[in-house]
């Protein structure tokens, strides 16, 4: 095969992968204008389309929806066995690339890294935050962390975080004029913080559990976030209630800061699990970083 047909495939992939010149240009290090050229080239050499190009949009033809299934996967092995070789040397090397939310990079992700890469000059780890579920093998991420529940059944999980639970706070001045609740329900009359996750489709419902019995509650208020930073804030200026893990706001609560209400009604779920392709070759780099989460509680 020449090289340019390999260099021009690699670059179809990228755009095709991305869905945008601008944003495949970025991750290959190269001009919009000649990735355009290569896009071009290899369209010429087949004779076909390979890209629908709109002003707002670029996918793939029927002809490169077929390359990306049958030479997306070859690709993707010389990459893992170039990967595997690497791990041959004598010191761990190589990019990691990891999807996460905010909560479980702060709490989990980000104290791991602190201890790990001061002793691995070679390992390099880009961290992507979001709330999303992150089609990891379509993005290109090494792997993701997610809550086990959200973890597909055909990846490799492992185990990060104890069990989670979630609690129900406010500041104290904002119950000194008003009820606390006393069930779910009463949430309702309440202003309440809520939160957009688009892995919910829009806005997350609270979700409680007691003896057996699961409730789903759709709170109202005046604010809404998609991270939880800028709840905890608001629910400490004694704006409104806020639903926020328990251990986000564990000091705030043994400060008298925050109040705790439906306690009861909050029950303990799985918590955070790295997930990783099973077909992966591990490298030593990524095998470490692997070792360095795993949950040992």
């Amino acid at each position: 095969m020449l090289r340019e047909n390999v260099d021009d495939l690699l670059a179809f992939l990228a755009v095709a992968r991305e869905r945008s010149f601008t944003r495949a240009a970025a991750k290959l290090g190269v001009s919009q204008s000649a990735l355009s050229h290569a896009i071009r080239g290899l369209e010429e050499r087949l004779g076909l389309r390979v890209l629908t190009r709109t002003t707002r949009s670029v996918s793939p033809t029927e002809a490169g929806e077929r390359l990306i299934a049958r030479l997306g996967p070859r690709f993707e092995e010389i990459e893992d066995e170039l990967t595997a070789l690497s791990a041959l040397r004598d010191e761990p090397a190589g990019t990691i690339r990891i999807t996460t939310g905010d909560h479980a990079a702060a709490t989990i992700l980000l104290p791991v890294l602190q201890r790990l890469l001061p002793a691995y000059a070679a390992i390099s780890v880009e961290v992507a935050i979001d709330n999303e579920l992150t089609d990891i093998v379509a993005e290109r991420y090494d792997a993701g962390i997610r809550l086990g529940e959200q973890v597909e059944r055909d990846m490799v999980a492992v185990r990060i975080g104890p069990d989670l639970r979630m609690a129900v706070v406010a500041a104290p001045d904002y119950f000194a004029a008003r009820p606390r609740p006393l069930r779910p329900q009463d949430l309702t009359q309440h202003n309440c913080i809520n939160i957009r996750l688009p892995t919910h489709g829009g806005l997350y419902a609270w979700e409680f559990e007691q003896d057996g019995r699961e409730l789903k509650v759709r709170v109202e208020g005046q604010l809404v976030f998609n991270t939880f930073a800028p709840l905890l804030e608001m629910s400490l200026a004694g704006v409104a209630i806020a639903y926020l893990p328990e251990d986000v706001v564990a000091s705030h609560l043994a400060a008298g800061r925050l109040v705790r209400v439906l306690e009861d009604w909050c029950a303990p779920f799985a918590g955070y699990h790295l997930y990783y392709p099973s077909r992966r070759q591990l490298s030593r780099a990524f095998a470490l970083l692997v070792e360095a989460l795993r949950y040992r509680g």
